[in-house]
């Protein structure tokens, strides 16, 4: 941690914080999901660093110490690519590899959809990409939020998040230290349904009654970060990418059947959520993916790690990055 260096860069209109370690020719971009920052990707950046590669880790906008615009609009992929190709241009980097989890994946797709000149590969954790900017495979007539309401019903967490303002209301009642544990920390990889008259809230005093021990691979120092940031700054950035998933997949009709073409693996666990949705496996597996990202050159499914992999399994998930990207790096 003492090595990382931090640095506040201007771009497309915010002042974004940026953790970076290492000194190489080529450059690793590691995009971090909800509810995390560029914290997650620590160990990774540390590791890979050593090994001779430049790593960067933005918050992305919304989170920690980059600006949170007010406007739920100001949240579409198109602000957050626009967010990273500045940041690029600020660090003089003209190309990276990018690496990606949760939200992070989804905007790794979409800078490989939109500006693939600046990714060299990517290595994509937990989502893949769908037609439409969406994590699984749907109705292309539907909007998102439209089918998952659908299949899991207005309980369906993306659901509850769409609402400004309402979720919100409910994560104020939790102790910020539970909440997060309860988000890093859930293995049923189940839809995750919350009761209105439950809440997040009502789960996290369940949590904190039951008294359940963290898992080996985090630490009450790392809860203690994310609470103390997510404390400071609130949930409602990061919860403004939910509230985006429809307008993302309404502007992205222009890019309607284009492919994602440059060197790509995915990795995810068995436990995932997303991998449990109706339809993903098959889509992972069946040829689908390979039509809509045919340069997808590995899959990897991790037996028995859930959706944070990063944090569960770091030192796995750090080899699986640098078995790929150094087929690609500089001599």
């Amino acid at each position: 941690m003492e090595k990382i260096e931090h640095a506040t860069v201007r771009t497309n209109g915010i002042n974004m914080h940026v953790a970076s370690v290492g000194d190489g020719p080529d450059t690793v971009l590691f995009l971090h999901g909800f509810p995390e920052l560029w914290y997650s990707w620590r160990p990774q950046m540390v590791s890979l660093a050593a090994l001779g590669y430049r790593t960067v880790a933005p918050d992305l906008r919304g989170f920690g110490g980059t600006d949170a615009p007010l406007r739920v609009e100001s949240y579409t992929a198109l602000h957050v690519v626009g967010d990273l190709v500045g940041m690029l241009d600020a660090l003089g980097i003209g190309q990276a590899f990018v690496v990606g989890h949760d939200w992070g994946a989804i905007m790794a797709w979409y800078l490989c959809l939109l500006r693939p000149d600046r990714v060299r590969a990517l290595v994509n954790t937990s989502v893949p990409w769908c037609p439409g900017g969406t994590c699984f495979p749907s109705d292309p007539e539907k909007k998102p939020v439209e089918s998952l309401r659908a299949m899991y019903g207005d309980d369906y967490y993306v659901c509850r998040f769409q609402e400004p303002g309402e979720i919100e209301e409910d994560f104020a009642k939790a102790d910020p230290a539970k909440l997060i544990q309860l988000f890093l920390t859930t293995r049923n990889p189940g839809p995750p349904r919350v009761p209105k008259d439950l809440g997040y809230s009502g789960r996290t005093k369940l949590l904190e009654d039951s008294q359940v021990d963290l898992p080996s691979w985090l630490t009450e120092e790392d809860i203690n970060y994310y609470a103390t940031q997510f404390s400071r700054t609130g949930f409602t950035g990061g919860l403004n990418y939910y509230r985006c998933l429809d307008l993302n997949w309404e502007l992205s009709a222009p890019w309607a059947g284009a492919r994602i073409k440059v060197p790509v693996k995915f990795i995810v666990g068995d436990l995932d959520l997303i991998y449990h949705i109706p339809g993903v496996k098959e889509y992972i597996h069946d040829g689908g993916f390979k039509q809509t990202v045919p340069n997808l050159k590995e899959i990897v499914v991790m037996e028995g790690v859930a959706h944070y992999l990063l944090q569960e399994k770091p030192h796995e998930v750090t080899s699986h990055i640098c078995d790929f990207i150094k087929k690609f790096s500089s001599p």
